[in-house]
């Protein structure tokens, strides 16, 4: 699928208005639209697979209710990964040894200084904007084991609606946003080297990769009028209940598999006896399309 969103295709200026106009005729309104029944996600069916894949192709993201309740059974995020063409998980390192992350509040001191595994809201990001490019982030599944008590909704938001909404506003500040040094995230101790590169990046086939985070502690835009006005753009744009964006709460079963698309989570409280838990998965692949 080549993406008529990319900067090589800009001229003629019909084809991008043809890409744009199908890309916003048939994204999602509601959540809902995203969801398909699955029996078991370890084993898909040929239907079940292709109606998942089919809203991939629509919105870069699925989300899947199955009937595996709060099993905990961490194989249910990475079968359904290898039946999208997910292979290669990214041992970030704070996942576990197998390379999933559990994502849960409290835990070890070293995971609950960083607010994923906290109670606290988390603004819009990408995940891994923080990875170098030979680690980059195609794509995650996140399954939900456990819904916290209170709280703890989703929102989802497809970069591809990001991009062309930042183009439409200003061509210019979608091209700024496209430079090397967009935006650097600094180093942290112990953990990772500064990272600096673009917010968006096409590959070889013209598709999208967006790096973003809303967070504005130590993170530094490049210092010229375009960027930061795109920076501005985006982080206004997305905090005002962003357009497109779509609300969900997972259940134990649910899970989205997705192409690294913007999300956020709102914060939560939990049940003592039954804490929140999520598994994260991190892919360097895209999903397979159909």
């Amino acid at each position: 699928m080549v993406s008529a969103a990319s900067p090589e295709f800009a001229p003629p200026r019909s084809r991008y208005r043809d890409w744009r106009d199908r890309k916003l005729a048939a994204y999602p309104r509601r959540a809902e639209e995203l969801i398909v029944e699955v029996r078991d996600p370890r084993q898909l069916s040929a239907a079940e697979r292709k109606a998942i894949l089919e809203r991939v192709a629509r919105a870069n993201m699925a989300v899947y209710a199955s009937g595996c309740g709060d099993d905990p059974d961490k194989e249910i995020p990475r079968a359904l990964a290898r039946q999208s063409g997910l292979h290669r998980l990214d041992p970030n390192w704070l996942a576990d040894d197998d390379g999933v992350s559990s994502i849960r509040a409290g835990g070890t001191s070293q995971r609950g200084e960083f607010i994923p595994y906290t109670s606290k809201p988390i603004r819009w990001h990408t995940d891994g904007y923080y990875n170098p490019p030979e680690r980059r982030i195609r794509a995650f599944v996140l399954h939900c084991v456990h819904a916290a008590a209170q709280g703890g909704e989703t929102q989802l938001l497809d970069p591809e609606i990001a991009w062309l909404l930042l183009n439409d506003a200003n061509p210019a500040w979608a091209r700024a946003l496209m430079q090397p040094g967009a935006m650097t995230v600094p180093a942290h101790s112990g953990a990772r080297e500064a990272q600096s590169g673009p917010v968006f990046s096409f590959d070889g086939e013209g598709l999208l990769h967006m790096r973003y985070t809303a967070r504005t502690v130590s993170i530094q835009w490049a210092r010229d009028p375009d960027t930061e006005a795109a920076a501005r753009f985006l982080a206004q744009w997305l905090s005002d209940d962003a357009p497109f964006a779509l609300r969900l709460k997972l259940a134990p079963g649910m899970g989205v598999i997705c192409n690294n698309v913007l999300h956020t989570r709102s914060a939560f409280r939990d049940d003592a006896a039954r804490p929140r838990l999520l598994y994260r998965a991190r892919y360097y692949e895209r999903i397979t399309p159909l």
